[in-house]
């Protein structure tokens, strides 16, 4: 419970303390204890303004006065349930990672210092307009308050937060543009010597898609003729806090906020919901630079028929020693009007351009979470800050669409982005910026819904879908994947969606990939002479496979054998399908061979034996959820408790998806990334919502919300949301004030 004057002494206890053991002078000291009461007495009139509530499964509804206050709270919540993420992820967007974690992280931070300065972040807050300059001092205030009052909270790095730092992250996307960067190559070039590029970064790994699912039902193919939303991002586990937000200034939104922001990232307010998923368009590009290099030793560009001078910038790192302390790395870096140079290809220098509007992407951020309606969310796009993710939409109004990020590029359509362009050639150049309007996307469409699942926007509604010869080929670089299928198959098929049929659309168990690839491996081992060994050493397999309704269910052999058996074909054949340019699906299907199909279900076929002692074990003894701690980067164990997950990797289709793998020391997989925070939102005269979150809302072990909602999410039984003050009645677990 909120205690004023116990607060009071505990932070002004604090800054004294602080300001003695620093040695500072009397004039400084007494200075910085007039800004800690200054301080004090700003968090306390915030949080005598605050009160937050959890319900029975530990969500925080936040109720503030002002949405200064709300963020204050919001803030304040988020530290509560997992300060640890917070304090990550805004080590990671100010490039201070290497503080805590050593010298390993320098390029990382080095990566993120080419785009984010420390310098202009502070001008762009000094210049920002004055309610999100009050928005961001409550959200940096929320933390402090929450350092200040829980002493047994040690961060790594950041012990005080500063209003502009907010800036430095200021959209939600699980892997910001800024990552398209490959690490190997900034390295190789800013440390002269010769790296050659990782698996990773060359696409050859097979790993869980980064991404999610969202789709929008109008009233017209509803049972009761409102508006329905599937929200279901796939990140990371426990990348968003769950949470409720309401100010007596009109905020009002609740679904998932990445840790350390003050908005609703993927969620809905009481009349319109929003679901973003990973973009396929391409505006992040590169240009291949000429540099000439003079007498002096300083560079230049060629740029039409002149040299431009190179940019040069200092930046100084600082990272965590193996003995505690603190040491520093200096770079001398580069750039072009293009943007910062981040790598060498073939002699050139290679400027990466991408969106850099931190104040325009946080005011577009906040503001969409209080648009009330279609015309209102799109006047917030006009901000234009929303780089890396489309958007499925509906309304209490009844409106559905899909839409595309709001930065785009105009390009020539005759370059091919996908590549380095030439930078010397001002043809290359950007040329302003597309309207709203000449975007592909879809505003209630006749066939009554909308969907995407990081693929083209050209199906995203059917017969009523963009066409892709209308627009330029640099809005799509996704192609198709497994699950574009999949979300079509089950929208298509039904006419009178209630919520609940929505959600069984979400977890429907079906896979298009192997639907489309296990005949080609029945028809492979069909085609081998009877005497065969391979014939008949798989003959147990095949008569699996060839009875499966490419269905996934916990029980399912079936789907072990098909995981082990599509994961063995992948591997060799990764590189062939890239240097081919086709999808990794398209290349399995059509171009694999019958030795490689059979001779991978052979490898997977061994490696059930070899791990489990049987090649027919049900699915659900292998996939399994495990949370043994609140660590970021987690420790799996196989003599530890866990769950069994029934649904797969998007890889193959599953619209619910499942991201795991071997680890060292396990045979089980373990699940670290797909379905994370799942909703379906129904949009009427009184809003109904349902939620599940992977695992629960709370980072701490020893918390009864550290794991209280496996079960829910293994099954896809999704919780109704308490999101009006009397949905929350009976169901309150705790109510207080910061």
């Amino acid at each position: 419970m909120y205690n004023d004057e116990v607060s009071r002494r505990r932070v002004l206890g604090g800054a004294a303390a602080g300001a003695v053991a620093l040695g500072l002078p009397s004039t400084a000291a007494s200075a910085a204890t007039s800004t800690a009461y200054a301080d004090t007495a700003r968090w306390q009139e915030h949080a005598r303004r605050v009160r937050i509530t959890r319900d029975d499964w530990g969500v925080g509804h936040v109720v503030g006065k002002t949405d200064a206050d709300a963020v204050f709270g919001m803030m304040y919540a988020q530290a509560e349930d997992d300060f640890n993420r917070i304090e990550n992820n805004y080590l990671i967007s100010l490039g201070r990672l290497a503080e805590a974690q050593g010298e390993s992280a320098i390029w990382q931070d080095l990566r993120q210092r080419l785009f984010v300065d420390h310098a202009v972040l502070k001008r762009d807050y000094a210049s920002s307009p004055a309610w999100l300059r009050t928005l961001m001092r409550a959200w940096a205030d929320g933390l402090n308050y929450f350092l200040a009052t829980h002493p047994e909270v040690k961060p790594r790095v950041i012990t005080r937060f500063e209003p502009w730092m907010a800036l430095s992250f200021s959209e939600g996307s699980i892997g910001g543009d800024i990552e398209r960067v490959p690490l190997s190559q900034l390295e190789a070039f800013y440390s002269m010597r010769d790296l050659p590029m990782t698996d990773d970064e060359r696409g050859l790994l097979f790993k869980e898609p980064s991404g999610s699912n969202g789709m929008a039902i109008a009233p017209s193919h509803t049972r009761d003729g409102r508006a329905l939303l599937l929200i279901n991002p796939h990140t990371s586990f426990f990348f968003r806090a769950e949470q409720h937000v309401t100010s007596g200034e009109g905020l009002n939104a609740y679904g998932a906020a990445t840790w350390g922001q003050f908005f609703i990232y993927q969620g809905f307010n009481a009349t319109a919901g929003w679901m973003h998923t990973s973009s396929g368009v391409d505006n992040v590009d590169e240009f291949a630079e000429t540099i000439v290099t003079g007498a002096d030793g300083n560079h230049s560009y060629r740029y039409g028929g002149a040299l431009r001078p190179v940019t040069t910038q200092r930046i100084t790192l600082s990272y965590r020693t193996a003995e505690g302390g603190t040491a520093q790395r200096s770079f001398s870096t580069y750039a072009t009007h293009h943007g910062p140079i981040v790598r060498e290809a073939d002699g050139k220098w290679i400027a990466s351009a991408l969106m850099n509007r931190p104040v325009a992407a946080l005011q577009q951020s906040f503001l969409r979470t209080k648009a009330r309606n279609y015309r209102e969310f799109i006047d917030v796009a006009g901000f234009k800050a929303n780089s890396s993710n489309n958007t499925l939409f509906a309304d209490a109004r009844g409106s559905i669409a899909f839409l595309m990020p709001q930065f785009m590029p105009v390009r020539e359509d005759r370059f091919d982005y996908r590549k380095p362009v030439d930078g010397s050639d001002p043809a290359t150049d950007w040329k302003g910026e597309h309207s709203l309007r000449s975007l592909p996307q879809v505003v209630n469409p006749r066939n009554g819904w909308t969907y995407n699942s990081n693929n083209w926007p050209w199906t995203a509604a059917g017969a009523d879908s963009p066409k892709a010869a209308d627009f330029p080929k640099y809005f799509d670089q996704a192609g198709e994947n497994p699950r574009g299928p999949q979300a079509i198959r089950v929208l298509s098929r039904e006419r009178r969606f209630t919520p609940q049929k929505l959600i069984d659309a979400a977890f429907d168990p079906y896979l298009t990939a192997f639907a489309r690839l296990v005949p080609g491996l029945v028809a492979a081992w069909d085609k081998l002479p009877g005497g065969a060994a391979q014939k008949t050493k798989l003959a147990g397999p095949i008569r699996l496979l060839r009875r499966w309704n490419h269905r996934w269910s916990a029980s399912s052999t079936e789907t072990s054998l098909a995981v082990f058996w599509g994961e063995a074909l992948w591997a060799p054949l990764a590189q062939a399908a890239r240097e081919a340019g086709m999808s990794m699906w398209d290349y399995l299907a059509e171009r694999a061979t019958d030795a490689q199909r059979l001779t991978a279900l052979e490898e997977a076929q061994a490696r059930l034996v070899q791990d489990f002692g049987s090649w027919q074990v049900p699915w659900g003894q292998i996939n399994r959820f495990q949370r043994n701690d609140g660590a970021i980067v987690q420790t799996f164990d196989d003599t530890k408790p866990s769950s069994p997950v029934p649904f797969t990797s998007a890889q193959w289709g599953s619209l619910a998806s499942f991201g795991a793998r071997r680890y060292p020391g396990t045979k089980r997989y373990y699940g670290t990334s797909g379905n994370s925070f799942v909703a379906v939102v129904e949009f009427g005269p009184r809003l109904r919502a349902w939620a599940v979150t992977a695992g629960g809302v709370s980072g701490d072990p020893d918390s009864e919300h550290f794991d209280d909602q496996v079960k829910r999410y293994a099954s896809g039984n999704l919780r109704p949301v308490y999101f009006h003050p009397d949905d929350l009645r009976g169901h309150v677990e705790s109510s207080y004030h910061p």
